[in-house]
């Protein structure tokens, strides 16, 4: 999937890491609340990669700890990082919210279990919500945060928001 190899790509701008390394720093930029990527996708993607001659592993051990590959981006894997940001960045915008599934089914339950499923889902909208908001409180402040990776905390904060706002609505239907 493109938008994994340009994760894993984009990570390996900043410099070598292990897989271990860019699963770590997904975590810590809740990157998996908005692109479907998990730890063994990471692992799975940086092999094929590698085999693609877009990065390039190294093997090292440190200390008692056992071996670990750290990768590094190739040339070929420079240009295909630039290609894969030109190539999505010039996509139509789709947003997949997979509550919708919910929603547009919603006609085939008893008004009460209707109701039922909207309350879970804003009870998940507001988790989020405070979720995004812890983030953005914490990391705010934190000196060498990209501008770039918060601006990303605020707009799925405004997406929540009106995700919430939308809920209000259909519940007032």
């Amino acid at each position: 999937m493109a938008t994994i190899d340009l994760i894993v790509l984009g990570m390996l701008t900043r410099g070598p890491m292990s897989a271990y390394e860019i699963q770590k720093l997904v975590e810590y930029r809740n990157i998996s609340k908005w692109v479907k990527i998990s730890t063994p996708s990471i692992y799975k993607k940086a092999i094929q990669l590698e085999e693609k001659g877009l990065i390039k592993g190294k093997i090292i051990k440190e200390g008692k700890m056992p071996e670990k590959s750290v990768y590094s981006l190739t040339e070929t894997g420079k240009k295909e990082f630039e290609r894969l940001m030109f190539e999505i960045s010039s996509k139509p915008i789709h947003i997949f919210l997979d509550f919708n599934a919910v929603i547009v089914n919603l006609e085939s339950l008893p008004l009460e279990k209707q109701k039922i499923c909207l309350a879970d889902i804003a009870a998940n909208v507001q988790i989020l919500k405070n979720s995004l908001k812890k983030n953005l409180q914490e990391k705010e402040n934190i000196a060498g945060i990209p501008e770039t990776g918060l601006a990303v905390l605020r707009q799925q904060l405004v997406l929540a928001e009106a995700i919430e706002t939308w809920i209000i609505s259909l519940k007032k239907e």
